[in-house]
């Protein structure tokens, strides 16, 4: 195979990953944006508004519009702590959210685990090797990108 021709068919996975996320939180009547982070909090449980900011790479205004929309939706919900009722813990309503998912994604876990079964665990390991290896590279990307990285 042709670099050039993995490289454009690596961009079109991507891209594809990405419509396809879209096309998942309209049907749930909500945003892309809004769709990627109630995953982060379903995924790390509950927190804070400033640590799914920091995960998310939002600002925290930006992140109080994201939660704002997915109280309204039923999706997540603000819990004061009696110990200190400035600080609010963002808590995902997981029944909800696998109402909503759980056809959705029974399909395509489905679907993914067939065509992860048709590849033999040498080629399994190639592949794992390439998203380890380019989940760095975009990793050190975007801290370079932030200014995190040291020159």
């Amino acid at each position: 195979m042709e670099i050039d021709h993995f490289k454009k068919n690596t961009r079109k996975y991507f891209e594809t990953a990405l419509n396809m996320h879209e096309a998942i939180a309209k049907r749930a009547g909500l945003t892309g944006t809004d769709h990627k982070y109630l995953g982060y909090l379903i995924e790390n449980g509950e927190m804070t508004a400033g640590e799914l900011a920091k995960i998310s790479g939002l600002t925290t205004g930006a992140i109080t519009g994201v939660i704002d929309r997915l109280e309204k939706n039923k999706l997540v919900k603000r819990k004061f702590l009696p110990t200190d009722r400035r600080k609010v813990m963002i808590v995902p309503n997981l029944e909800k959210a696998n109402v909503i998912f759980a056809p959705i994604f029974k399909k395509l876990q489905k679907d993914t685990n067939l065509l992860i079964s048709s590849f033999s665990n040498q080629e399994l390991e190639v592949v794992h090797r390439y998203f380890e290896s380019a989940i760095g590279i975009m990793e050190r990307m975007s801290e370079h990108l932030e200014g995190k990285t040291k020159k």
